[in-house]
């Protein structure tokens, strides 16, 4: 029966703090005498035993959890090899994924790699061979770095754990993206020296250390299929699928909890869970104070309609600023979204009653949320082609983010901006491919601000909390289907998501399928003004600040006393350099 179990103000939570767990390293050739390993054998050594095939040909190292382990186990068994004993309903335990892994690539290789469905980042050693591969799944659900320098290789699951051999020197490529879209995007990591494998990639490295080219398993193409289909036609085939992620994303026999915004990628999530799942449902929702905007009178209607257990957490300005650092301790990369730090406390709320928490990311991306409007207008509205600057598809689809991207003249030191100005964007071969412009918007949002901002996100932060983070929306089916919906039933006009609106359609209240979209806005702008202002430029414009080096502090100075603030823009902006700041001071400890 639906209730709300508790409105909680974030200062209750002033006891919780980041679970950490130690990630795993795999290093291989020229070993240090002074290095502990867990295990070792010959040049390979890793900080945490393997994972063997029962031959132990193959080791396995990582994170996986696999939906479709039970019929892969069963193809295991029709090679004579008797498995039953592992097949399980939920399919959740990380330590069968990976022998399940290391069994199909004993026989298979990494011709196995299309077959697997889920969240996954591993690192496979072939005995044989010698050889080393590393694998990421297709959505980029979980991540994987590596560096490689002077004869060494050393992969880790996250990029903290590389920290003892890494230079500490700032990409400055990678930096000028990060003002530009608020996360790094593509292979580039902060760090000079340290790569991030890309989604749905097989990279294999010799036993002598040759790096082999990246092997790309699976393509995200464009594909439409019943072009002449009713929306009604797309939106049942949409739901049919989506019945299928969810009940196997569901966790068996135990409770199950969904951040829910009141928005409609969040409703359907729950609504799917509420119609699938026969345990407890904990929803939670955030707000700001009573003097600022919010979707509680949403978020608690589709609570009440999905008889939802639900909680709403108040956050106020000076939990937001003191529980910063600690979240941007938790990222592998920074993030400038004011969300990560309601993320994490979202996730010590959520630890409480659930151990597997759901969300509603993968909608926007998937479908053609209102995001995809500015750069629509841009192509309908397009500049003559003697203003260069304004045709440029990659100036254009980087101010869309509206963040850093026309101060970067200013904002970067001259000595950085050189050498940064005329490198090619990571997003130009994209945006210059022959999918229909909709859903060449779409796969760019989903392979980049996907795998690298929203995804990345969920993963470290709900690691952080203690809980598990799955985002069925961004499931590699849900996506796939996606690019083969005709555009016109994803964003026309200004109807947004409508084939995800009619997959729901009977599931939630017309209140919430009819809404428009307004996300959730953290009030930054005013909190910089109003709570911030003098904490932020001691931080800032000191000159031992950690940004000191690459960014031009008398602009920030200008930033943090409004001048100039025509359009509202400086508190956004505040936060993403506030970020980088602290994200660097804490990964440099």
């Amino acid at each position: 029966m639906w209730q709300v179990a508790e409105h909680l103000n974030a200062k209750k939570l002033a006891n919780r703090a980041p679970v950490w767990e130690g990630s795993w390293v795999v290093a291989i050739a020229q070993l240090q005498q002074h290095e502990t390993w867990a295990w070792q054998e010959s040049d390979i050594a890793a900080t945490v035993p393997p994972t063997w095939d029962a031959a132990g040909e193959v080791a396995v190292w990582g994170e996986i959890w696999l939906s479709n382990a039970a019929p892969l186990w069963q193809k295991l068994e029709g090679k004579g090899q008797p498995f039953s004993r592992q097949i399980g309903k939920d399919n959740s335990s990380a330590d069968l994924g990976l022998q399940l892994v290391a069994e199909l690539w004993r026989r298979w290789g990494n011709e196995c790699l299309p077959w697997l469905e889920g969240m996954f980042a591993l690192v496979v050693w072939e005995r044989a061979t010698g050889r080393l591969w590393l694998v990421r799944d297709r959505s980029g659900t979980r991540t994987l770095y590596y560096l490689a320098d002077g004869g060494k290789l050393r992969v880790a699951g996250r990029s903290h754990a590389l920290a003892p051999w890494r230079s500490g020197e700032v990409d400055a490529i990678a930096l000028r993206d990060y003002l530009c879209c608020a996360f790094v995007p593509g292979e580039r990591t902060l760090w000079r020296d340290v790569r991030e494998l890309r989604p749905a990639t097989a990279l294999c490295w010799s036993a002598d250390l040759v790096e082999e080219m990246p092997h790309s398993y699976w393509q995200l193409r464009e594909g439409i299929v019943g072009e002449t289909e009713s929306l009604e036609w797309h939106g049942q085939r949409l739901r049919s699928l989506l019945d299928q992620v969810m009940q196997e994303y569901l966790p068996w026999g135990e409770p199950i909890g969904v951040y829910l915004s009141g928005g409609l990628d969040s409703s359907a999530i729950t609504a799917l869970a509420a119609k699938w799942h026969d345990r407890p449902i904990h929803t939670y929702s955030i707000h700001f104070g009573a003097d600022c905007p919010n979707e509680l009178e949403f978020s608690e209607m589709v609570a009440r309609h999905c008889q939802t257990t639900h909680h709403v957490l108040e956050i106020p300005p000076a939990i937001l600023w003191n529980r910063l650092a600690e979240t941007l301790a938790c990222l592998d990369d920074p993030i400038g979204d004011p969300l990560t730090v309601p993320n994490l406390l979202l996730g010590y709320l959520a630890r409480e009653s659930a151990s597997v928490i759901l969300n509603g990311e993968g909608g926007d991306p998937c479908f053609g949320g209102p995001k995809n409007q500015p750069m629509l207008l841009n192509q309908l509205y397009r500049p003559s082609a003697e203003d260069t600057e304004a045709a440029d598809p990659v100036t254009a689809y980087l101010a869309s983010f509206q963040k850093c991207v026309a101060d970067l003249p200013r904002l970067l030191k001259p000595e950085v901006w050189a050498q940064v100005k005329d490198v090619p964007s990571v997003f130009a071969p994209d945006l210059q491919s022959d999918m229909t412009y909709l859903n060449r918007l779409m796969a760019l949002n989903i392979k980049f601000k996907g795998a690298d901002h929203i995804l990345t996100k969920v993963s470290n932060l709900t690691h952080a909390a203690g809980v598990v983070g799955r985002s069925p929306l961004f499931d590699q089916r849900v996506v796939k289907m996606s690019m083969e919906i005709p555009p016109a039933y994803k964003l026309s006009g200004a109807v947004e998501k409508a084939v995800l609106k009619q997959a729901v359609l009977d599931l939630l209240p017309d209140a919430i399928i009819n809404r428009p979209k307004s996300g959730m806005m953290v009030p930054v702008q005013r909190w910089f003004r109003e709570a911030w202002q003098r904490k932020a430029k001691g931080i800032l414009l000191s000159r031992r600040a950690a940004i000191a080096p690459y960014l031009n502090q008398s602009l920030l100075r200008d930033w943090l006393n409004y001048r100039g603030d025509v359009w509202g823009r400086y508190g956004v902006k505040l936060w993403l350099v506030l970020s980088l700041e602290l994200w660097l001071r804490e990964h440099r400890k």
